[in-house]
């Protein structure tokens, strides 16, 4: 009897214990958004937070300016639409493991999308979600289906699109030789392991060997190598220099600029970045509206539900000489007859002086 005495006050005991339980919750809590949180806004209402995983290739003028325009605009956005975007923001500074680890912190913070900022970082992100379907948008990627992130650029067919700084190779040597007819060798400076400077490089070559013109190559991968890269194009006497948009010489711009200015070379560059750095001229897509698409791209994704596999990836007009008026002066140009040279070759010339960063 005193068993069975147990078993019923036990019995009613844990009854008891749910009962209240219950009583005082009601029902059980819904589990939280997968893809969002809430967050408190300054009016105090609740609004959505999405969560976002952004990474850097390297420290440079273009990438740091593009990064810069994606944070303001997404903010600006935030604004507009009454959410929150939370901007997880990391650098690797070229290092793959740093980038591995950089990429496994998001998946583990649960981002509900990556961007990733130049191909190395885009085509690691690509990788690294395959399974979870994490929406990847990258930016400056200048050949997205030749990097194998996308099959088209009109249907990029997976978890992945974005925006390309592709460069118009020819339309800059166009200027070279407009500049100066009587180019006899052109320089080629790049770094080898940047899929950024693999195609634009070969249509160099390319444009050369049709025109009969030879061409020097000099490679490096620091700034120590670049900048030896550099003293070997003044010895090899090259008339001008190309450099596409490649990062590790744009990270090395600032220490090889005065060694071309001062041998009479005139630098042609795949961005405005590299005119700001000392180059005497940048062709290419305006970064900061890079930046600023970039950021509409991924709203759009998470705001509005656009599929990744079906926005297609944006391009930009390359029509945009930026000239480094200080170094225009240095290598014995009048810039009111390098304006009209190039008038007819581009979209506009914008003009600037040599700087660190664009303020």
């Amino acid at each position: 009897m005193k068993k069975a005495n147990i078993r019923k006050t036990i019995a009613g005991v844990l009854a008891a214990v749910m009962c209240l339980a219950l009583t005082a919750c009601g029902s059980q809590p819904s589990p939280a958004p997968a893809a969002s949180e809430t967050a408190a806004a300054a009016d105090g209402t609740a609004k959505t937070e999405y969560k976002i995983g952004l990474c850097n290739y390297v420290d440079d003028a273009s990438l740091n300016q593009i990064v810069g325009n994606i944070q303001a605009r997404l903010a600006e956005i935030g604004e507009e639409k009454g959410v929150s975007f939370n901007v997880l923001y990391d650098n690797c500074n070229a290092d793959a493991s740093v980038m591995e680890q950089i990429i496994a912190d998001f998946q583990a913070d649960k981002v509900d999308l990556m961007i990733g900022v130049a191909t190395p970082v885009a085509m690691r992100m690509q990788t690294a979600t395959e399974d979870s379907g994490i929406p990847v948008v990258f930016s400056a990627v200048s050949d997205p289906v030749g990097a194998g992130l996308v099959e088209s650029l009109e249907a990029p067919g997976a978890n992945i699109t974005g925006t390309s700084d592709y460069l118009d190779t020819d339309a800059v040597m166009n200027l070279i030789f407009a500049l100066n007819p009587d180019t006899k060798t052109v320089g080629l400076l790049y770094d080898q392991g940047q899929d950024s400077s693999t195609a634009p490089i070969e249509s160099a070559k390319a444009y050369l060997d049709k025109k009969g013109v030879k061409y020097v190559e000099r490679t490096g991968t620091t700034t120590d190598e670049v900048m030896l890269a550099a003293q070997a194009l003044v010895a090899d006497k090259v008339d001008a220099v190309f450099t596409p948009t490649d990062n590790t010489i744009m990270t090395a711009e600032l220490a090889i600029y005065e060694t071309f200015a001062k041998a009479g070379i005139p630098q042609y560059t795949g961005a405005d970045s590299f005119a700001l750095n000392g180059a005497f001229l940048g062709y290419g897509v305006d970064y900061a509206n890079l930046g600023v698409e970039t950021a509409n791209m991924v709203a759009d994704i998470l705001l509005n539900g656009a599929d990744p596999a079906s926005t297609p990836v944006m391009t930009f007009d390359n029509g945009t000489a930026t000239i480094n008026t200080e170094i225009c002066e240095a290598l014995g140009y009048d810039f009111s007859t390098v304006e009209k040279t190039f008038e007819p070759l581009c979209s506009r010339i914008v003009t600037l002086t040599t700087a660190e960063s664009f303020s």
